[in-house]
């Protein structure tokens, strides 16, 4: 094969594709936060209330990505420099972080404030968002008329991540949870400074695009099930060296199929090289213009059965028009919008309770008397159920929109509701309750990351969704500060009855009915967002995917 041929194939969508797969395979260090939390814990000489407080800033990190989304719409509007700004900047912050929590872990520092802990704990966090921002946007633009199994695919990546390092960590580390935190500030960055130059955005379109994306996702279920079938039998049988070594090598061939769609799906368009789609994608993307905005008002004036007028009143419906449903609103124009803030608020439930139960996983666990290497195992499975989560809610609300014209806040509000069901399962202390609990509330909280960036990128438009999802991504901190901090931490810290440790199912059992009671809050927000948007569903979005060059 020519070089021209190899550039051909590596410069398109589906190299982009993979290679964002492959960043995010490595990018969700934050979901393995209590693996390492009990040695920070010990050699900072914290409290549970002082942990909760150096994980929220996790949280914020990785939420507060409103910095990722401007300057990722800035790159992508004006300049040439694509995606891999964005990554870079990533990087750069994920090895700070990191390395800077390594060493005040390991003594090569003095005990550091815990302010400064803090700040390297966000800075570490902060990459993640860079990280996400550039992936999730470049493959909403590369395939517009996907975007829900696209943002699955993802996120579904990202969620399975915690238990791919985790892997990386017991073969290579064999569970030393010092070096885990030195191998985090290096891992992520070196992968993704490799692997971003491919990254980019291509405005074309293919016929068969669904049927490699459906391959990209059985691929992602066989790697799930896969990863699933160690964690199980890590905790069943202790596996020698060799056998971990070997089960690493397939792992890392799994990992590499999605390669293999790539060149097949590239080499299949070889001969007819894809049709450039301004019309479709692009317009999608781009501003509105007032032409367009007129002869929108016209078509929607004539649909209703009015006729339009120069009046003074007519003028003034038409510019509140140019701010409705599905335009490319800006980030101050979206804030204005009562369908953010039902987002927001949505977000602010789910998230944040699904957070604060990642994070007090260990805690939680050993209130329970589960052993260290159970909650272990209880991490590498949220991953999984995060996974499910993600990748489920995209693909199955893209289904059941393009079928039967479905609005997806209405799976929101389902995940919503099942999400509370989760944390009262969990707030019984029933024996396995904390498993059954963490399945529901790790497949809910997944589907929230899946589904968010999707409504976002519909509602208010590509041409800004970098910046307007980030933002409201703010939810999960703030809602992980109220609950792991000024709930969880507090109540736990109250009911210890010696010295930091507390045991019994009391310890947490009032925390999760309170955010079971908030969640149920957040779904009744889900669903006003699903009468209030439900039209434009049918009306504007499911044709828009049924007659894409209209």
């Amino acid at each position: 094969m020519e070089n021209s041929d190899l550039n051909f194939i590596f410069n398109s969508k589906w190299a982009s594709t993979v290679a964002s797969i492959w960043i995010q395979c490595t990018s969700g260090s934050l979901y393995t936060f209590s693996i390492y939390s009990d040695a920070l814990k010990s050699s900072q000489h914290y409290d549970q209330s002082t942990l909760d407080t150096v994980s929220v800033f996790k949280d914020i990190g990785v939420n507060a990505g409103v910095l990722s989304g401007l300057l990722y719409d800035f790159a992508a509007h004006r300049t040439r420099a694509g995606p891999w700004v964005v990554h870079l900047l990533g990087a750069a912050q994920c090895f700070l972080g990191y390395f800077l929590m390594w060493a005040a872990v390991a003594g090569v520092i003095p005990p550091p404030p815990v302010p400064l802990i803090c700040l390297f704990m966000l800075v570490a966090a902060h990459a993640q968002s860079f990280f996400n921002t550039s992936n999730v946007v470049t493959g909403v633009r590369n395939f517009p008329y996907y975007s829900g199994t696209i943002v699955g695919i993802m996120k579904g990546f990202l969620g399975l991540s915690g238990a791919i390092l985790i892997q990386v960590y017991r073969t290579i580390f064999k569970n030393k949870s010092t070096a885990y935190l030195l191998m985090l500030a290096f891992l992520p960055p070196v992968n993704t400074s490799l692997l971003t130059w491919f990254v980019r955005i291509h405005n074309t379109r293919e016929g068969d695009e669904r049927k490699y994306l459906n391959i990209l996702s059985m691929i992602a279920l066989v790697v799930a099930a896969y990863l699933m079938a160690i964690i199980i039998l890590e905790n069943i049988f202790s596996l020698q060296l060799s056998v971990r070594i070997l089960v690493f090598i397939l792992l890392i061939v799994l990992l590499a199929l999605p390669l293999w769609v790539a060149l097949k799906a590239q080499k299949r368009n070889f001969k007819n090289a894809s049709e450039s789609f301004p019309s479709e994608a692009s317009l999608l993307i781009a501003e509105p213009t007032n032409s367009d905005r007129e002869k929108r008002d016209v078509r929607q004036d004539s649909a209703e059965g009015h006729t339009p007028s120069n009046t003074d009143q007519d003028m003034e419906t038409n510019h509140r028009r140019a701010f409705s449903l599905g335009e490319n609103q800006n980030l101050a124009q979206a804030l204005q919008s009562v369908n953010f803030w039902f987002l927001f608020v949505s977000m602010a439930c789910g998230m944040g309770s699904g957070l604060a139960t990642v994070n007090n996983i260990g805690q939680i666990g050993g209130s329970l008397g589960y052993t260290s290497h159970e909650t272990g195992t209880l991490v590498s499975l949220w991953s999984i159920w995060n996974f499910l989560g993600r990748f489920g809610a995209g693909y199955i609300s893209d289904y059941f929109l393009h079928t039967r014209g479905w609005a997806r806040p209405l799976f929101m509000f389902i995940t919503l509701m099942i999400m509370s069901i989760g944390h009262v399962v969990i707030a019984s202390g029933l024996p396995a309750a904390l498993y059954v609990g963490s399945v529901l509330v790790g497949v809910c909280y997944g589907s929230q990351w899946s589904l968010m960036p999707t409504i976002t990128s519909e509602v208010f438009g590509l041409a800004h969704m970098g910046s307007i999802f980030n933002t409201i991504t703010i939810a999960g901190p703030v809602g992980s500060y109220i609950f792991s901090v000024r709930v969880v931490g507090y109540i736990y810290d109250k009911e210890a009855s010696e010295g930091y440790t507390c045991t019994g199912s009391h310890c947490f059992m009032l925390s999760f009915l309170i955010m079971a009671s908030a969640v149920i809050l957040g779904s009744m927000a889900a669903l006003c967002l699903f009468f209030r948007t439900r039209s434009f569903y049918s009306q504007v979005i499911l044709r828009r995917l049924q007659y894409p060059s209209e």
